[in-house]
């Protein structure tokens, strides 16, 4: 997984223009869904098909999607069988993920929300174990899962243990100091997302922003470069090459102890 991966949201009708390039800037990571409401999942399918008639080789990159359940879905667009048990569902969103995508696997496969009983989440689970199994996905997670003792409880029922945990990194949420600290325990990658949009203040603190000066960094380069120091995959979305270049070159500085418990104690 590298450091950062783009995220394809809400691309629309760029999304392969988009994706390309991202990828010619220098991403080496894609994230998308199987959720035509937010996702044009058949796009990047086309941008990584155009990239592979270049030489890309599949292997040259990290791709990962998600089942949306029913309830993230307009009812107008469901990419499967809405009356379909869950476990169906999710064999069908991820064969129809297959296809849009162009390949025979994926990196990551993402549910993209927990039910709300546990019990249709761990079928959604043991779902998704089944397709690593047939070598579907190389690593299993779930996203937008904001209750450590719900994640905890899934971790211990699951035969596959989750590998990715995706959330909204947001004040809301307190910044999921406890449910990041209980992953990295569990060697769990966790990816953040609405990193920047929902931390502005963040990036014009007076800590951050002493940092960007004496690094000769913008304000969410250091962000970034904070998150991978602290074991946390960001996802950008931007639309500007020149924003994606700068995400890429945000890794090549080491905060000192004392410079990262500077901006921990901003999510405190």
């Amino acid at each position: 997984m590298p450091p950062i991966i783009y995220g394809t949201a809400w691309k629309k009708e760029r999304t392969t223009e988009l994706v390309i390039q991202a990828f010619d800037a220098g991403f080496r990571g894609f994230d998308t869904a199987c959720q035509p409401r937010h996702y044009a999942e058949e796009l990047v399918g086309e941008a990584l098909t155009q990239l592979g008639k270049k030489g890309v080789a599949r292997n040259d990159y990290y791709l990962q999607t998600k089942y949306t359940p029913i309830s993230g879905q307009d009812l107008d667009t469901v990419p499967y069988d809405a009356d379909a048990k869950i476990e169906d569902q999710v064999a069908q969103s991820f064969q129809v993920s297959l296809n849009n995508l162009n390949t025979s696997y994926l990196d990551g496969l993402i549910l993209h929300s927990p039910f709300a009983e546990f019990d249709e989440t761990l079928s959604a689970w043991r779902a998704m174990e089944m397709l690593q199994k047939q070598g579907g996905s190389k690593l299993l997670g779930i996203s937008n899962c904001y209750d450590l003792g719900l994640l905890k409880m899934l971790y211990e029922q699951a035969e596959i243990k989750p590998r990715i945990v995706q959330n909204r990194f947001y004040e809301k949420s307190g910044y999921d100091v406890a449910l990041r600290a209980w992953c990295i325990g569990k060697q769990i990658s966790y990816q953040s997302f609405w990193t920047l949009t929902a931390n502005q203040h963040i990036l014009k603190n007076s800590h951050v922003l002493q940092l960007a000066a004496q690094y000769d960094k913008s304000p969410v380069q250091i962000l970034f470069n904070y998150l991978k120091q602290r074991q946390v995959t960001p996802l950008t979305g931007t639309s500007s090459r020149d924003h994606m270049k700068m995400d890429l070159a945000s890794f090549d500085i080491e905060f000192s102890a004392t410079e990262l418990s500077l901006i921990d104690n901003l999510w405190m």
